[in-house]
């Protein structure tokens, strides 16, 4: 469990440093950074009922992408201001530098598990954001219809 507090902390804290980085104004640094506490714990929640590295995180990255979107419209403001910090924990940076490491090594064995490892990562953060922003794009545009009518 105390594994669990330390990650879910520095997720905070590696999301607010993005956020630091990307100019994100400082009214909004908190929100943005609670993005990548709440999107690392649901990556690991999934992973911790057997989910798999896969659906943990595009639950994970799905999450990010409605957060996001949720928070625009109450804070006003664009929804990559709080997007970007929350997906920022579930990016395989370790992962794609023992990919790199091992293609420069001639390992070719760690290099192709770790490369299967980081396009799992990769696609999944890609799925769940576009599964979210379709399924978004379509209630938006049946309530704009709803609207109209």
């Amino acid at each position: 469990m105390m594994v669990h507090a330390v990650q879910l902390l520095t997720a905070f804290i590696g999301s607010l440093g993005f956020a630091i980085l990307f100019h994100v104004p400082k009214k909004h640094l908190f929100s943005a950074s609670l993005g990548g506490f709440f999107s690392w714990g649901i990556y690991l929640a999934g992973v911790d009922v057997g989910l798999g590295i896969f659906l943990s995180c595009l639950f994970a990255s799905a999450f990010s992408a409605l957060y996001a979107e949720i928070l625009a419209r109450v804070k006003r403001a664009p929804a990559v201001l709080f997007f970007i910090p929350a997906v920022i924990p579930l990016v395989p940076g370790s992962n794609l530098y023992y990919t790199m490491l091992g293609i420069g090594t001639e390992d070719w064995v760690s290099a192709k598990a770790n490369a299967v490892l980081t396009l799992q990562y990769a696609l999944s953060i890609a799925l769940g954001i576009s599964a979210m922003w379709a399924v978004l794009s379509i209630a938006r545009s049946i309530r704009e219809k709803r609207n109209a009518s």
